[in-house]
């Protein structure tokens, strides 16, 4: 009995590798999960999560379905959303499960504010040393997910190593980061690593045609996100792809001189998608230097890929929004 979506076939692969080092007894206290956005390393944590806490687990080690904490496992997963990450994706309910040995910290409400915070303050990671230290109320291991790792308040670390300083037998804490440069190095020389990678090509339309996606809508995407799955069944499910063609036209009217760029900016920002539309235009820049040879050229597009990324970066900061964009979009003004 499981109401998880099945693994793709990239995330399988991850899943045989974890269940390998754990039959072989070398699957440590902590654990990186790492690998793009989208690309699945939620899912297939909880996949990994559910076999752990498994009482009663099949000859092979995968969960039985039927003891108590597969049943716990299963009432949690339909478990309604409680809130929405800062990227606008709905996810399960962080720090409430109906599991007592299942623990997720991600994204809460800000209780002044009542808005989505965009980082994990210390808190959330404080009360991962205080879950651990608790014993089993089922009586088999427990299992902390912290999703994303690379969104922690940067004096919450501290905190977060002295949990990893004090591992216990039978307590598992797994992080998920896209980002591994926004984590300290104390931090990633104290965990294990376990990376989902891009899949080739072919496995990745194949994937989106068995989630009900068109060929040709499928290469579209899959082209537009660079190979990643995961981010093309995104915008194809949303309304991605239809933002990436309207970024497309915007700096196409700005090369032309047909716009300007603090109206584009001043637009960008009404709607609170800014971060994705200069996502889009930092990988619109990578599209347009794939195969470049003109050093002149090439510098332009790396200035531009650049301050698409800064411009998000500062997003997050006390930047007026517009101000920040605006400055990504001058490097698109007719010469």
């Amino acid at each position: 009995m499981s109401l998880l979506p099945p693994l793709s076939p990239w995330q399988q692969r991850a899943y045989e590798q974890a269940c390998g080092t754990m039959r072989a007894g070398y699957f440590g206290h902590a654990t990186l999960i790492v690998g793009p956005e989208h690309i699945g390393k939620r899912l297939f944590a909880e996949h990994l999560a559910r076999r752990v806490l498994c009482l009663s687990p099949l000859a092979d080690g995968e969960a039985c379905g039927t003891c108590k904490s597969c049943h716990l496992f299963a009432s949690r997963a339909q478990m309604e959303p409680l809130e929405v990450r800062p990227d606008g994706a709905p996810s399960h309910p962080w720090g409430h499960s109906a599991h007592p040995d299942l623990l997720f910290v991600g994204y809460e409400n800000n209780t002044k504010t009542g808005k989505p915070r965009s980082e994990l303050v210390i808190e959330q990671i404080r009360g991962i040393s205080d879950k651990l230290g608790l014993t089993s109320q089922l009586g088999g291991a427990q299992v902390v997910i912290v999703d994303p790792t690379d969104a922690i308040n940067w004096n919450a670390f501290n905190a977060l190593l002295k949990t990893l300083e004090e591992p216990q037998p039978g307590r598992y804490l797994w992080l998920l980061a896209s980002n591994l440069a926004r984590l300290p190095a104390t931090i990633r020389s104290r965990c294990q690593r376990l990376e989902l990678r891009l899949p080739p090509r072919d496995e990745a339309l194949q994937w989106l045609q068995t989630r009900g996606h068109q060929v040709s809508l499928a290469e579209e995407a899959l082209d537009a996100a660079r190979g990643h799955p995961g981010l093309a069944d995104a915008w194809i499910t949303g309304d991605g792809l239809a933002l990436r063609r309207d970024v497309q036209k915007d700096a196409q009217a700005l090369q032309r001189g047909q716009a300007e760029a603090l109206e584009v900016a001043q637009r960008w920002a009404a709607d609170g998608r800014a971060p994705e539309r200069l996502r889009h235009l930092a990988e619109l820049v990578l599209q347009q230097a794939s195969g470049l040879t003109d050093a002149g050229a090439a510098r332009t597009l790396a200035e531009r890929f650049d301050a698409a990324n800064r411009a998000r970066g500062l997003l997050s900061t006390t930047v007026r929004a517009d101000l920040a964009i605006m400055e990504a979009l001058l490097g698109w003004r007719a010469k």
